[in-house]
């Protein structure tokens, strides 16, 4: 028996008797039904593979798609949705953009390595899900203009050393060596419908039973931060871990146990 598991940007890795992981195996499509289907990847060097299984599981999490901002300048190559390390700006100019707590961190930790940070979020103040240790230390830098922060404000271009925005007093123009766009990330809702599955329509959360966490399509499963859809806060390791257990308990009763 074999059961395929999508991972995230729709990795691969199977689970059965002969073969336990597939890296680098990106899944391109999925094509049959339940008990019967076939999964077709291609891996890093561009060959193709077909993989037969009797049911598929889906988590493919969601930090492979950042949401993006839609400006002018955003593929510059001085722009990035992932935080890395702060050394290398060390008395530079980086703008961080958001308010939750991936923008919170990467400012203070971007701060206490010498950089000259810049704070922008387009919500009025900072998001209330920022964890309780981190919250008073980011409020209390913007407070003291150690990070000045601009609230209610939108990027609207970035150019080779600046950075335009839209605040409550008019547009300004920051000077600039760097930007964190730290915005979020969400599924890959387009490889979920592709498979078949419904998403709602509010929230993009894919329609499965949330016992066993089957999906719509019968024989397709979903686990992890992706059964939330674009509510991605609600979903983390604490929570999420559950779900392979769910999983397998319904695999289990359907097939028998799995050696």
């Amino acid at each position: 028996m074999r059961i395929i598991v999508t991972g995230g940007a729709g990795y691969v890795g199977s689970v059965c008797t002969s073969e336990l992981l597939r890296l680098g195996h990106r899944v391109e499509r999925v094509e049959g039904a339940d008990g019967r289907f076939s999964v077709h990847t291609r891996n890093e060097q561009g060959i193709v593979a077909q993989f037969a299984a009797r049911k598929i599981a889906v988590a493919t999490g969601y930090y492979d798609l950042p949401n993006r901002l839609g400006v002018p300048g955003e593929d510059l190559p001085h722009v990035s949705h992932y935080y890395t390390e702060p050394h290398p700006f060390w008395r530079q100019n980086v703008i961080v953009i958001g308010g939750k707590n991936s923008a919170a961190e990467a400012a203070l930790d971007l701060y206490r390595s010498g950089a000259n940070v810049t704070l922008v979020h387009r919500r009025a103040e900072l998001g209330p899900t920022i964890k309780y240790w981190v919250r008073p230390d980011i409020e209390n830098r913007i407070k003291s203009g150690e990070i000045p922060a601009y609230f209610d404000s939108t990027v609207t271009e970035i150019g080779n050393d600046y950075v335009l925005i839209n605040t409550p007093d008019g547009p300004v123009e920051l000077k600039n060596d760097f930007v964190f766009a730290m915005t979020g990330y969400h599924p890959d809702f387009d490889f979920l419908t592709s498979v078949g599955i419904e998403l709602s329509t509010e929230q993009c959360r894919p329609v499965c039973d949330p016992v066993t966490l089957e999906s719509n399509v019968p024989g397709v499963y979903v686990g992890g931060v992706i059964v939330a859809g674009s509510r991605t806060n609600e979903i983390f390791i604490e929570n999420g871990r559950f779900h392979g257990k769910q999983i397998a308990a319904h695999l289990k009763q359907k097939l028998g146990a799995v050696a």
